[in-house]
């Protein structure tokens, strides 16, 4: 009657006094085949091995590693690469690993991937990420599976060995390529700047602030030399205006010999003229005027001592001044021609000073008006050239640290994966497990009969009391007759027919 009805606990209690022999014949059913399952199943024993990862040992800030790739990811790429055919097939051919007529070789690569475990250890707070891993590997013999668990563990020490030194030496040459490109990129540049500097030597922006001073040192000194031009023509102009008048005042022509004589008187009177003209134009201590001062003097003297002595009279009627005719210039004429040639010299002299000045102050004068477009042009060539060379300098620290990191890489001073715990030899299988198999058939045999008493009690339609008899009829029982299981068949059926029978006439009876 399950599930007809709202059971109690008794009927609980009834059910399993019915249905425990079926209960107990699947519990001890699936309790064997557990049991013996444990004992038939071929044994598995996993080797494992600990693998912790060593920083390098150099200090990152002297030498940063080149292989900077996330260890999961590097781990995940090493694993593809160890478990491919090539490298399994010999390992699976060395150990004689699932030999079976019914397995080809790929099915033996595809069992011996599945026996291979890597379970990284969870890194947690660690600021390095992963510390290590565990390689595990699955047999049925624990010397296969420690000797197997070994090779793994070397395959992947070498891999990462040579990985590294691979990436490092790839990062390397790349780099070289790179610097020798940017080299000749940089030399390129730098024969375009020198043909340009050569080309506007003289315009170049940061010349321009020389070529301003220099233009205006020039523009000085070219005025300087202008009023230096004019200072010695006016001097040149006064020396001729005083050998004109020197001869025109200082000579008187002979009667007799119709020659030229110069007169102390006549020549005082011209030195002193061009003593006041001189210190008009020069200061005390010129040569020029210390030698017209001498010259008065010397004139003074002259006249005195001319005064001084008696006059010669004439035996004739008259007097005559006797007089050398001069056929030479005076020695005062002589010098006074003297300066001039030289006034006349420096001032040539000085005026081919000027034009060149004039020159060079047209020619800076066309580099400052210049400087303009060249500057523009300049900034192109020296951007490209400063681009490249800081390309060409970025290029050579990174090829330099990435020699040191390469040369580290193959001392083995870099990151490097070291064997913690060797492959230990398994004392027991891990699978089959006895105890599991054995309690999990005694549950499972113990829930089937559970499952078939319940199915059995649902399908059974007997009234075994006065609960079953209300849930069909709906009717109170007025008496219950218990089963007597000792009576005799044909007695216990007369009894059950005679006690039906008085059971309707007591009925009949009291309803009416």
């Amino acid at each position: 009657m399950l599930g007809h009805r709202e059971l109690n606990m008794q009927d609980y209690m009834d059910i399993l006094k019915r249905r425990y022999k079926l209960i107990l014949a699947c519990t001890i059913l699936l309790l064997g085949i557990g049991a013996g399952l444990s004992y038939l199943l071929p044994p598995q024993y996993v080797s494992q091995t600990l693998v912790l990862i060593e920083q390098q040992k150099v200090p990152e800030d002297y030498v940063k590693p080149v292989v900077n790739e996330d260890l999961g990811a590097r781990l995940a790429s090493m694993r593809e690469q160890i478990l491919s055919r090539s490298r399994i097939e010999p390992i699976i051919e060395r150990f004689n690993l699932y030999v079976s007529s019914k397995y080809t070789m790929d099915d033996r690569v595809e069992m011996t991937r599945k026996a291979i475990g890597i379970n990284p250890i969870p890194s947690g707070q660690s600021p390095r990420g992963m510390p290590g891993f565990y390689i595990t590997f699955k047999a049925q013999d624990a010397h296969t599976a420690q000797q197997v668990c070994g090779e793994i563990t070397s395959l992947f020490i070498s891999e990462n060995l040579s990985a590294r030194e691979e990436s490092a030496e790839g990062t390397t040459d790349f780099l070289k390529q790179q610097l020798a490109d940017s080299k000749r990129n940089l030399d390129d540049q730098d024969a375009k700047l020198a043909a340009f500097e050569r080309k506007y030597f003289g315009m170049l922006p940061q010349q321009e602030g020389a070529n301003a001073n220099t233009l205006q040192a020039l523009t000085a000194q070219l005025d300087a030399t202008t009023r230096e031009i004019g200072s010695m023509e006016r001097g040149a102009t006064l020396l001729e205006a005083m050998i004109a008048q020197q001869t025109t005042e200082s000579t008187h022509v002979d009667p007799a010999t119709g020659t030229s004589v110069d007169t102390p008187d006549a020549q005082l009177k011209t030195a002193l003229n061009q003593e006041k003209e001189l210190e008009a134009l020069y200061t005390p201590n010129h040569p020029d005027v210390l030698a017209i001062k001498r010259r008065i003097t010397s004139l003074r003297a002259e006249i005195a001592h001319d005064a001084a002595e008696p006059a010669k009279g004439d035996t004739g009627a008259n007097s005559k001044v006797d007089t050398t005719a001069k056929t030479k210039d005076s020695p005062q004429m002589h010098q006074l021609k003297l300066q001039l040639d030289a006034e006349r010299q420096a001032i040539a002299a000085a005026k081919q000073e000027q034009a060149r000045l004039v020159q060079k102050v047209r020619g800076y004068e066309t580099k400052i008006e210049s400087s303009p477009m060249v500057e523009e042009e300049y900034k192109q060539i020296t951007r490209d050239h400063d681009t490249a060379v800081q390309f060409y300098n970025t290029l050579l620290a990174k090829m330099n640290q990435s020699s040191m990191a390469t040369a580290l890489e193959h001392r083995q001073q870099g990151e490097q994966f070291r064997v913690m715990d060797a492959a230990n030899l398994p004392d027991s299988p891990t699978f089959p497990n006895h105890l599991l198999f054995t309690g999990g058939g005694l549950a499972s045999g113990l829930v089937l009969g559970l499952i078939l008493a319940a199915l059995l009690e649902y399908r059974d339609k007997s009234l075994r009391n006065e609960n079953d008899v209300f849930a069909f009829t709906k009717l109170p029982t007025l008496a219950v007759i218990s089963y007597i299981d000792e009576l005799d068949k044909s007695h216990a059926a007369t009894k059950r027919r005679n006690l039906v029978e008085r059971t309707i006439n007591s009925t009949e009876s009291a309803s009416s």
